[in-house]
């Protein structure tokens, strides 16, 4: 047997010894990363679930900053009453407290150190003999680095960028998706009335699904996804060619991570403290500002930003993000860490974090949906527009 399946037989056998002699009594719940609609139907459903197992669940507050700083407390089943239709996380969240390079300042200037030790004390001081990381590529890279130190951990996956390769999809990704189906819905009827080219900006980092989906769902005339690079050229022939139909108005979706062929992404800020220091934004004003020095058509930018991650997350990321919770708790008491639950198809299933972290999911562009779009006229700024 392999030094892995070795591993996994032992933990299968100690797993087994927990559950047998009720020895697994405290477990923790973060979630760390940018905030998603769904992530309080995960705590819920870890919290509920635990209790009918005879575990308590302690919140950890404010991400990792919590276990570096002990920011830890009781979360009894009451606690998560009425949690499901609500936005945003009740524990709090940060994408800048990595445990392994932790800001400190120092006089005039940041030194970043490693105070990992700090979370494996909070972790004992208050008894907790797992924990349930919810959290995006970034949250997860973390963990795993603190199961290899031999901290027991079961991952939950969350971003609303729909990027992580080991599920199908994550939670608060539909809501998301509606939010800015919703948004080009309603400048639709305002590009109509004044005759403008509408550019619409929505995030997802390095993939497209957010932008190609609400696109496909919004009727966009043209749809910009950072896998397939474009040219303004290619985006003005698809304005022009509107007008020339008699149609004079035009809906143009950007993921933020889109860019031009032979160009780069925008920018809009640099954040050293996070895991991820860059900031994308701001490619629709470039790109508004662009379409209307060559086509001479007015044209609007909107940038939807945070509005995606917030409201009342949709059934099925309340659906999803409940069965994940449960499926986490169930992965605790079985013994199977180091490893995340996620969506396979209509099942969920679990892989390990090494396999879930480190490759992002991005669009195929010769693929189903962008074929789909294609097929009906969307445009994507490419030379097969």
């Amino acid at each position: 047997m392999s030094k892995e399946g070795v591993g996994q037989a032992n933990r299968r056998g100690e797993s087994s010894k927990l559950k047998a002699s009720a020895e697994l009594k405290r477990i923790g719940v973060l979630t760390g990363g940018g905030d998603a609609p769904g992530l309080n139907a995960v705590i819920r459903a870890v919290v509920k679930s635990a209790a009918r197992a005879g575990i308590e669940v302690m919140g950890v507050k404010d991400g990792y900053a919590g276990l570096i700083h002990g920011l830890i407390t009781p979360l009894e089943p009451k606690a998560v009453s009425g949690i499901l239709p609500r936005g945003g996380t009740i524990l709090g969240t940060s994408n800048r407290d990595n445990p392994f390079r932790y800001p400190i300042q120092q006089a005039d200037q940041v030194e970043f150190r490693d105070v990992s030790g700090r979370v494996f004390e909070n972790v004992k001081k208050h008894g907790l003999q797992a924990l349930v990381v919810i959290g995006g590529d970034g949250s997860l890279t973390i963990a795993n680095q603190f199961w290899k130190l031999g901290l027991p951990v079961v991952g939950v996956p969350k971003t609303i960028d729909n990027d992580l390769s080991a599920t199908d999809q994550t939670f608060g990704f539909d809501t998301a998706l509606e939010t800015a189906t919703q948004a080009l819905d309603k400048l639709h009827t305002t590009a109509e009335s004044h005759h403008r080219v509408m550019v619409m900006e929505v995030m997802g980092r390095y993939a497209g699904w957010i932008a190609l989906e609400a696109g496909l769902a919004g009727g966009a005339h043209v749809i910009l996804i950072p896998e397939i690079p474009f040219t303004v050229e290619k985006v003005a022939e698809k304005v022009k060619e509107r007008r020339d139909q008699g149609k004079r108005f035009t809906m143009v979706v950007v993921a933020e991570g889109a860019y031009p062929k032979g160009g780069e992404m925008v920018v809009q800020r640099r954040v050293e403290k996070s895991h991820d220091p860059i900031r994308l934004g701001g490619i629709a004003n470039v790109l508004g500002g662009q379409i209307e020095q060559i086509t001479g058509v007015e044209t609007r930018a909107t940038v939807l930003g945070h509005l995606q991650r917030g409201g009342s997350p949709t059934p099925f990321d309340r659906i999803l993000g409940t069965r994940l919770g449960v499926a986490a708790v169930e992965a605790v008491v079985r013994g199977d860490f180091g490893q995340m639950v996620g969506l396979r198809g209509i099942d969920v299933g679990m892989v390990t974090l090494d396999e879930a972290i480190g490759q992002l999911k991005k669009v195929d562009p010769d693929g189903e949906l962008v074929r789909v779009a294609r097929a009906i006229g969307t445009s994507f700024g490419d030379e097969l527009s």
